[in-house]
């Protein structure tokens, strides 16, 4: 749980420092503006960011009975990020799995992708697909016409 929070940590910190050392300079507008940035790349990078993770098991459980697709993402991913920027409202409709919080997603992440653990790697009818185009993963939400 603590390594998904050490990068939006980092930048948090960083961005105080750096605000902090500007205040000093006598620059107030600077030092919040910088703030106001460091503390929104630390927001993008959070798990907030990702509807609430499942385990892998759970996940693909769900996946039989409703045939959604399951995600497999870490924060701090730019990929993952993209991934669930570029789907907006849709991203609900997809199971996510955690893999730094679920040892059994990190596991099937490896397994489809030789051994790395690539990520954003989503799982459509049992074939794992490796950083897939986000229209791609949208029609793949959509009922077959």
């Amino acid at each position: 749980m603590m390594r998904a929070w050490i990068l939006p940590m980092l930048l948090g910190f960083c961005g105080s420092l750096v605000a902090i050392g500007l205040f000093r300079q006598g620059s107030p507008g600077e030092a919040a503006a910088i703030l106001l940035m460091f503390v929104l790349l630390a927001g993008v990078n959070s798990p907030l960011v990702f509807p609430r993770s499942i385990g892998a098991l759970e996940a693909q459980r769900h996946s039989a009975v409703d045939g959604r697709p399951v995600v497999y993402w870490r924060p701090g991913c730019r990929y993952c990020l993209r991934l669930r920027i570029r789907l907006g409202r849709s991203t609900r409709q997809l199971h996510w799995v955690d893999i730094w919080r679920d040892p059994d997603g990190a596991a099937v992440v490896r397994a489809a992708n030789e051994g790395n653990e690539t990520v954003p790697t989503v799982v459509v009818a049992g074939r794992p697909h490796a950083n897939p185009d986000p229209e791609w993963v949208r029609e793949q939400l959509s009922p077959p016409a």
